[in-house]
């Protein structure tokens, strides 16, 4: 099992969370005009908020996007995650186009899982609670009310591969804060058989908690898996699967590269001697290589020009799959394991690829795919036949997903000169004079903001005549290993200065009102959107912080321990005196009186990556200065808005914060 989210909405996706759709959630009669919080929203400084208005919202936001979790072990059968009622949930699909059969219905999202093999009809899947992200794995027998619970609720567990006999589960676990903050985190990988979990077997304690990508040789009697420290610095090891030995191949034990270097996505080929894996050892982007574990000699495939996002190796270990990102558009690719020649794929309607997974009977790959008309659906491809299949596909009454608008690549030059690249979406024609922006900053950092579905920001271009910028800062992933590391450390306020530049390029275009300006993000978007208003707040009208850094100190010492040290590495260690003092420097709380114009805060209250005294904290200093403050705390969320009831009241709110600081409205029908 594999995590991986595909929300709609800039914003949400940017905080790697399946989209929500819009629920009128309606104050008693005598108030029937306005749309009241439900009883898990903490809300501060807010206007009431028109019930007209969320109806006419209300269709952008009904598009429900699919995510390809798993196939059926014995069928031509998928399970998709999708929203049903109020959070994400468990599909199965059991013929293209047919209709989606609910598996889980619980109150927290389920996003991924699979049918076990050995019971086909138990379903094991991954789930925490309040979006606390301290997940567990649970096992969904047939025609059970709830499901078992398998793993320990005191650690926080994480499945990284099946194995090939298809009887045991990869898990890896950390501890939780909840038993006492901790120095030098390590983690435990083992084995779990979900029909008999009393019996998991413990196979290593590992160094760290950046293990992931894990896959087993096919004789199963080695693990491999990457140990990342940072996003630019990953290694990969060999785990004896009987004595839990580790062994560094990439690189080599004993070997000490003059920089660092990041691999990923390690799969073993059929002889078992070698690996298939990504790296950018000898480039600035990740590229698919063949890793000879004799000789330790690297040979590549594939173009040297984009970063391969995904690789993944069919269960016959004939054929290689590979997603690679082409000037921010996800591109399915096959080779052949032997040969690593490219096996011709026919022509996919126009979008982004992602989530690629094999059929067990390696004859078909499902995959994710996604473009400006629509969210992500799942599809198939059959590379004997070439035959394409759509397996889902989404409707909505009164609105054509066909008339909206594609984004279009832009690019200027920064204050050191160098160009820095995003993506437009402009509004309708019909809009006259130059038309308000929304700024929209990605998190991660080492995220990248890509065209795609806009979700019901549609409804901000399309009636309200906003055009949507997405930069991608230095820092961002998509444009070389060295672009990732231009914001670090010290460095921080270099991509806040990118988005200065930007400023000024939005002043040049006739067409954008450089008056009207907000900025946007989530995550570390939202420390962005945040900083910007430090910096610029005489040349913006507004801006929005979700779940966004405040404070780089206690975000570092609160942050879950299991995260720390990866996030030190990105932006500094507090623990170091002069460290911390520039740290302290550059976080908006301390300049919070430099933000003059109008803020709207998101948070969730259980999350564990940016803590919610983060946005505490800069909601009660920007108050204290005077400036206009609207808050929305949910106490039952963590990094971002899951439940679609939260998130629909946010929207809605966010549409009022962008009509109030910029004066635009929503047209006429």
């Amino acid at each position: 099992m594999r995590e991986s989210y595909q929300p709609s909405d800039p914003i949400m996706r940017r905080l790697t969370l399946l989209p929500v759709v819009l629920l009128l959630v309606l104050a008693p009669a005598q108030a029937a005009d306005v749309v009241a919080p439900n009883a898990h929203l903490r809300v501060d400084g807010l206007p009431p908020i028109s019930a007209a208005l969320a109806a006419k919202i209300a269709p952008y936001a009904e598009f429900r996007a699919r995510s390809v979790a798993s196939w059926h072990p014995r069928d031509r059968a998928l399970l998709v995650a999708t929203r049903v009622a109020n959070t994400t949930q468990l599909n199965r699909v059991d013929a293209p186009l047919a209709a989606l059969v609910p598996v889980t219905d619980y109150s927290d999202p389920v996003r991924d899982g699979l049918w076990w093999p050995a019971r086909p009809d138990s379903l094991v899947f991954v789930r925490d609670s309040g979006g606390n992200e301290q997940r567990q794995i649970y096992r969904l027998d047939r025609g059970a009310a709830e499901p078992a619970l398998l793993t320990d609720p005191a650690r926080v567990h994480t499945p990284l591969a099946q194995n090939h006999a298809r009887d045991r589960l990869l898990v890896a676990t950390t501890d939780l804060d909840k038993t006492g903050k901790r120095d030098n985190p390590t983690t435990d990988v083992a084995l779990l058989d979900p029909l008999d979990p009393a019996h998991a077997r413990k196979l290593a304690t590992l160094p760290g908690t950046g293990w992931s990508d894990a896959s087993f040789a096919f004789d199963d009697r080695r693990i491999a898996l990457t140990d990342a420290r940072s996003v630019s610095d990953a290694d990969i090891y060999v785990l004896d699967a009987d004595s839990g030995k580790r062994t560094r191949v990439l690189p080599r034990d004993g070997e000490t590269p003059a920089h660092p270097f990041a691999s990923s996505s390690p799969q073993f080929s059929r002889d078992g001697k070698a690996l298939f894996l990504t790296t950018d050892r000898d480039g600035e982007f990740q590229r698919g290589a063949r890793l000879d574990l004799a000789s330790g000699s690297l040979e590549y495939f594939g173009s040297a020009d984009w970063d391969v996002e995904e690789l993944v190796v069919s269960p016959d270990g004939k054929s290689i799959a590979m997603v690679i990102n082409e000037a921010g558009i996800g591109v399915l690719r096959l080779y052949d394991a032997d040969t690593r020649r490219v096996i011709a794929t026919p022509a996919l309607p126009i979008g982004q690829v992602s989530r690629v997974d094999w059929r067990p009977d390696s004859r078909e790959i499902a995959f994710n795919l996604q473009s400006a008309q629509g969210p992500s659906e799942a599809w198939s491809f059959e590379p004997a036949s070439g035959a394409v299949t759509r397996w889902t596909r989404n409707a909505v009454e009164g609105l054509d997903a066909s008339t909206f608008a594609a984004a279009e690549p832009i690019a200027w030059t920064s204050f050191d000169g160098r160009t820095i690249r995003g993506f437009i979406t402009r509004p309708p024609a019909r809009f006259q004079g130059p038309r308000p922006v929304i700024i929209d900053i990605h998190g991660g950092p080492e995220g990248q903001s890509r065209p795609g579905f806009m979700g019901r920001w549609n409804y901000l271009i399309d009636r309200m005549g906003i055009a949507v910028i997405e930069p991608n800062v230095r820092g961002s992933l998509g444009y070389g290993k060295t672009f990732v590391g231009l914001d670090n450390g010290r460095l921080r306020e270099d991509s806040v200065k990118d988005i200065g530049s930007l400023l000024d390029w939005v002043a040049t275009q006739p067409g954008l009102d450089a008056r009207r300006i907000v900025v946007a993000g989530g995550s570390y978007g939202g420390y962005m959107s945040l900083a910007v208003a430090t910096h610029y707040s005489d040349r913006i009208a507004g801006s929005v912080d979700v779940v966004g850094i405040a404070n780089f100190v206690t975000f570092l010492e609160n942050t879950e321990s299991y995260r720390r040290d990866l996030r030190r590495v990105e932006y500094g260690d507090e623990r170091d005196p002069a460290m911390r003092a520039f740290l302290t420097s550059i976080s908006p709380v301390t300049r919070a009186k430099d933000i003059r114009k109008p803020l709207l805060v998101a948070q969730g209250r259980n999350d564990p990556r940016v803590p919610y005294t983060e946005s505490e904290q800069i909601v009660d200093t920007v108050k204290k200065n005077g400036a206009p403050v609207w808050y929305v705390l949910a106490d039952n969320e963590g990094h971002g808005f899951a439940r679609k009831d939260n998130a629909d009241y946010f929207f809605l709110a966010m549409v009022e914060f962008i009509g109030s600081t910029t004066g635009v409205r929503t047209a006429p029908d």
